[in-house]
């Protein structure tokens, strides 16, 4: 039993519980604003882009301060930090891009779960990623 609460104060740490508080507020925003943007009458592909990019800035700025605590301080830091952000966002985008597929088309799994699945994954490389490359100390 001991054991067991050892793993889960490690688990569900700070930073595991910051990073879903602020998964969770990325994308209900991405959510919203696409609402908002489509009610207006803005086109569904443009509100998608701008939705997409807010919720991308969003994602980055908070877990730079608030759930990895960035000590980046110069202009090339940051832009460096932000230009690794970007490339891992990219790069798990491919994961899901070939993922999803790979799931559902080859492997011949129910659709909404290749989707819940490739999420979860999507979701679990994005922390990593961002702890171990974006935001490293």
């Amino acid at each position: 039993m001991e054991k067991l609460k050892e793993l889960t104060k490690k688990v569900f740490n700070r930073e595991v519980i910051f990073y879903g508080i602020f998964g969770v507020l990325t994308t209900v925003v991405n959510i919203v604003l696409f609402s908002i943007l489509t009610h207006i009458g803005i086109e569904e592909n443009i509100s998608n882009i701008i939705s997409i990019t807010t919720a991308v800035l969003l994602a980055y700025f908070t877990n730079r301060k608030l759930v990895f605590n960035s000590n980046a301080s110069t202009i090339k830091e940051k832009l460096l930090e932000f230009y690794r952000f970007i490339l891992g966002r990219a790069f798990t985008m491919v994961v899901e891009m070939l993922g999803f597929p790979l799931l559902y088309n080859i492997l011949g799994i129910q659709e909404l779960i290749s989707k819940l699945t490739i999420t979860v994954l999507v979701i679990i490389l994005n922390f990593f990623i961002s702890k171990f490359f974006t935001f490293k100390k």
